[in-house]
This record gives C-alpha cells, sequence and structure tokens, in this order.
C-alpha cells in the first residue's frame, strides 16, 4: 500500500505543479488523493481539515510574522549601502576586497531581509558594478554574489529553521539559530578563501583604508542594524529570551532605528509594510497547514517507513546514507523553493536520520544549506537566474565561473555533515 500511496501522491502532485497549480494547493489535492486509498472520501477531507488547523496551533508559529516584519523593515529602511561601508571596513585592504565585501553584505543582509533574492540583488547590484570599474573580471564578480546570496538563509533569523522546527518537532529553534550563526560563517568563509586565491592570481586592487573620522562615520551608521544580529544571538544564548521572543524584539528594535535612527520610515510606511507582512505569513501558514496534510497522509500510508527500509536496505553505513540524502536534497533544491521542501521532505527523511543517529538539529542545518545550495543550482534555481541579471550576464555563461565557488561550497556541506561538532558546539553549549 506505501508503494501505491508514494505512487499516487507523487505522481498528483507533480502534474498539478505542471498545470500551473500553486504548490500549497497541489500539495492538499495530492494529500487528499493519497487517503483515498484507505479511508472514504468525507472522512479524508474532514481529517485532513482537521490537521490543517491543529497544525497552525502551535506557539511557535508566532515568530514567523514577527520576523517576517522585521526583514521587511529593515529591507525598506535602505540599510544595504551602509552594511557594505561597514563590511569594506574590515575586509577592503584584503585581496579582492570589493568581492569579500559583496560576501559579507550578502550575509549581513540577507540575514535581515531573511531572502536570498534581496541580497543579491541589493548587495550586487551596488558592488558588482564597483568591481568592474576597480577592473575585476565581470563574471567573476557575478560568480561572487551568487554564490554567497543565499547565506543570509542560514543565518538567523531563518523562517527556514521555525519551518523545519515545527516540522521535526524536536528540534529546537533556538539550537537552530546558533547552528545556523556557524553555518553562515563557514559558508561565507569558503567564498571568501576562492575569491582571495582569485583576487591574488588576477593580481586585483585592494581598497584604500579610510581615515579615523570616515571610519568612525561608517561605524556609526551601520553599528545599529549588525547589533539586531548581536542581540538576538546574545539573548538567546544568555536565557533573557526565547527565539520566538527574539521575534518580537526584532520588530521593535528595526523600526526604532528605521524611524528614528535612520530616518528612512516614517508612520505613513507601515501600513504598507504591514500589509506585505500579513499577505507573506498568510502564504507561508497556508503552506505549513497543507503540507501536514501532506505529512499526515504519508505517515497514515506508511510512505515514509518505506522510504527508510529501502534506504536502510541498500546499505546500513552511516557514511553512504548520510551522502544519499545529501544528494537527494541538493536535487530538490534545484527544482523546489526552500519552505516547501522542507515542509515535505523533512517528514521523509527525519525517520532515516534518527534511526543512524543523526540529532535532528544536525539535519536541519545540513539539510537547510543543502536545500539553499540548490537554489543557485542548474536548471531551476532562482538565485542563480536573477544573480546572473543582477551581474548583466547570461546564466549558461556563469556555469564555469561558479565551478571553484561550487566545490568550496560542497567541501563545507561535506564538513558540516560529516564533523557535526563543527556547528553543534554553539548548540550544546547553550544546552
Amino acid at each position: 500500500m506505501a508503494l501505491q500511496a508514494g505512487l499516487i501522491l507523487f505522481v498528483v502532485f507533480v502534474i498539478l505543479l505542471i498545470v500551473g497549480m500553486p504548490i500549497a494547493i497541489s500539495i492538499a489535492v495530492s494529500s487528499i488523493a493519497t487517503l483515498l486509498l484507505v479511508v472514504p472520501f468525507d472522512i479524508a477531507v474532514f481529517t485532513s481539515a482537521q490537521k490543517m488547523v491543529s497544525s497552525l496551533n502551535s506557539f511557535s508559529l508566532v515568530a514567523i510574522p514577527f520576523f517576517v516584519l522585521s526583514g521587511i523593515i529593515m529591507n525598506n529602511g535602505g540599510i544595504a549601502e551602509k552594511l557594505v561601508n561597514f563590511a569594506m571596513l574590515f575586509v577592503g585592504r584584503i585581496p579582492g576586497g570589493l568581492a569579500h565585501t559583496n560576501v559579507l553584505g550578502n550575509a549581513l543582509f540577507g540575514s535581515m531581509s531573511s531572502s536570498a533574492i534581496a541580497a543579491s540583488t541589493a548587495i550586487g547590484g551596488v558592488l558588482i558594478p564597483q568591481q568592474i570599474k576597480a577592473g575585476y573580471d565581470r563574471k567573476f564578480a557575478t560568480a561572487v554574489n551568487i554564490a554567497s546570496a543565499p547565506t543570509g538563509m542560514v543565518i538567523p533569523p531563518s523562517t527556514a529553521f521555525i519551518m523545519f522546527s515545527l516540522v521535526a518537532g524536536g528540534a529546537s529553534i533556538s539550537s537552530l539559530f546558533l547552528g545556523g550563526y556557524l553555518v553562515g560563517a563557514l559558508w561565507s568563509l569558503a567564498i571568501m578563501l576562492v575569491a582571495y586565491f582569485h583576487a591574488k592570481k588576477h593580481n586585483y586592487k585592494t581598497i584604500s583604508g579610510v581615515n579615523r573620522k570616515e571610519a568612525f562615520k561608517v561605524l556609526k551608521e551601520a553599528i545599529p542594524s549588525v547589533m539586531l544580529i548581536v542581540i538576538i544571538i546574545g539573548g538567546i544564548l544568555t536565557g533573557i529570551f526565547t527565539a520566538i521572543e527574539a521575534s518580537a524584539i526584532a520588530v521593535a528594535y528595526s523600526l526604532l532605528i528605521a524611524m528614528f535612527f535612520y530616518k528612512t520610515v516614517t508612520v505613513k510606511d507601515f501600513y504598507p509594510m504591514l500589509k506585505e507582512a500579513v499577505l507573506t505569513t498568510g502564504a507561508i501558514t497556508f503552506l505549513l497547514a497543507t503540507s501536514s496534510m501532506m505529512s499526515f497522509a504519508m505517515a497514515f500510508t506508511g510512505i515514509p517507513q518505506a522510504i527508510s527500509a529501502a534506504i536502510l536496505g541498500l546499505t546500513t553505513n552511516k557514511f553512504l546514507i548520510l551522502l544519499l540524502v545529501n544528494i537527494a536534497l541538493l536535487i530538490v533544491g534545484m527544482f523546489m523553493d526552500v519552505g516547501p521542501a522542507i515542509l515535505i521532505f523533512t517528514p521523509i527523511f527525519l525517520p532515516v536520520m534518527t534511526s543512524i543517529g543523526v540529532d535532528p538539529v544536525h539535519f536541519g542545518l545540513f539539510a537547510i544549506m543543502n536545500l539553499c545550495v540548490g537554489s543557485i543550482t542548474p536548471p531551476v534555481g532562482t538565485g542563480l537566474y536573477v544573480g546572473a541579471s543582477v551581474g548583466g550576464v547570461k546564466a549558461e555563461q556563469m556555469l564555469k565561473p561558479l565551478v571553484p565557488f561550487y566545490l568550496a561550497i560542497l567541501a563545507v556541506l561535506f564538513l558540516i555533515t560529516y564533523f557535526p561538532g563543527l556547528v553543534m558546539w554553539l548548540p550544546n553549549m547553550a544546552g
């Protein structure tokens, strides 16, 4: 029955996506179609509706609208240029300084906006022209921007970790947040390492230093924005507040600095931003609700257990199982956005991971990184096409320049997967 249920679920879901049905509706319809194998139509619909409602009865969900609104406020607050100048202070004098600034800018802005596309457009739009003007190769500058754009998606505050925690159950949001900082740092360092050697090879100029007065001005403008990250990680580590409470603090803080420090947001701007946050949150929560239907349908028909048994039937070698799951998630990330992929594939692969002794938090960290890497990988990765457009280059021309960056990112993914201590020491230290 599990095989039949899996085929129905997959076929109906794919057909609905092909004909242009929204992904949440595709999930709901395919889930009901799967349940019809074992229960009558009225029971399938009633039970599915019940699961949709009960899945949203979670206190953790409060964090989503707050973090979404915080990101929108920061995104509308005109902080991209301030973060670029801030990053330039620290890495500008290293060979390939503008490229390193792009990496740090994407990490900082992406974490605040919770969007790789926003980071790629805002930071890349500023720095790629500067790199070209300084004599950098256009394709190299574009590759740096594309490769580093998703780092902000694994650096909290990130809705991806909240969604994973809700689906996984046993994975603490605070632990995922703390581990996410380390994943983002390793990813950024890997990109910067490749950029450094490329810059040395091609003798790219470094950025001249700034005097104390200019440096102080840059710090004064950027530190209030950067402090958002410091406040969140500091508050969680010290136990002053939880990750969920941090979401409300993030809104209050971002609104405060946008209105009174930068003065880029006014009272009349708040309604459009609130409206955008409501629409975004509505889409996310509806997706969460329908995905709970799919999780129930899969569990009821035994699909995760069947997949787990099939994988463990192929091999019991932990190294190979982790490799197979990583490859599967990379492929999924190439074709599907991070949010839906988390909701659909976490219930499938989590039982496999726990059966071989992988911590749910550790699985969440490398699973989400996999999906983020897929977002900049052909044939469908949206981050690749957006980044190429920002750089004024055709996407197909970017594959060769991106190869060394892909290799560096995959090396980090390998380390995170097989050496969990690299990213789990901070969550473990925080308990």
